[in-house]
């Protein structure tokens, strides 16, 4: 009688949790012995594949077309604002955005900057002695590499901002990213700020 009650128990508990139990009875002629055991709720097996697809490839691909919330412009602003000269480049990398600044004297300078607080995160300088050609490329340009920025900015999210200096078809480069993670590049004229396909870009 008590094995039956028992298993009855088990039985509804297992109904009412929505998950699996195993219940083994043992009866004597005088005392009864029962061993339950429980298995994990499957709900918990469930819930842990669904997050486990969300954590799927696709979120690097998201995260890189969100930034945070601080544009390569504002990135560019806040750069120039720590240390002023010419801004050159600027990439979303290793969860911050690096300009690149060339200063008076020549000198370079990598700033760090905080993509959700637009925060300089740090600054250094670095040994480059291209500044001769890059002032070269820029001579004559009206467009800075914040207005390449937000120019491009029209294609998708920027995620880096880059002066070519090399060849003919000297300007800026710039990389979006869409909501999907489609990579595309284009080019942004210095001196107008339209912005083209690159030929490269597949």
């Amino acid at each position: 009688m008590k094995r039956n009650i028992v298993i009855a128990v088990v039985t509804a508990a297992a109904l009412v949790g929505g998950g699996t139990a195993t219940a083994l009875a043992v009866a004597g002629d005088d005392d009864d012995s029962t061993s339950v055991t429980r298995t994990d709720d499957d709900r918990d097996d469930r819930g842990e594949d669904r997050s486990d697809d969300r954590d799927g490839d696709d979120d690097g691909a998201v995260r890189a077309a969100a930034p945070g919330g601080v544009t390569a412009a504002e990135a560019i602003t806040a750069a120039l604002k720590h240390t002023p000269g010419t801004a050159v480049s600027a990439e979303l990398d290793d969860g911050s955005w690096e300009v690149d600044v060339l200063a008076e004297g020549d000198t370079w300078h990598t700033v760090r900057i905080a993509p959700d607080s637009g925060k300089v995160l740090g600054a250094q300088k670095d040994d480059e002695d291209d500044a001769a050609e890059v002032r070269a490329a820029l001579k004559g340009a009206s467009v800075t590499a914040e207005d390449a920025a937000k120019a491009a900015a029209a294609k998708g999210t920027v995620v880096s901002v880059d002066l070519d200096d090399d060849g003919g078809d000297k300007g800026w480069e710039a990389e979006t990213r869409a909501s999907g993670g489609d990579a595309r590049d284009w080019n942004v004229d210095p001196k107008t700020a339209s912005v083209t396909p690159d030929r490269d870009d597949d």
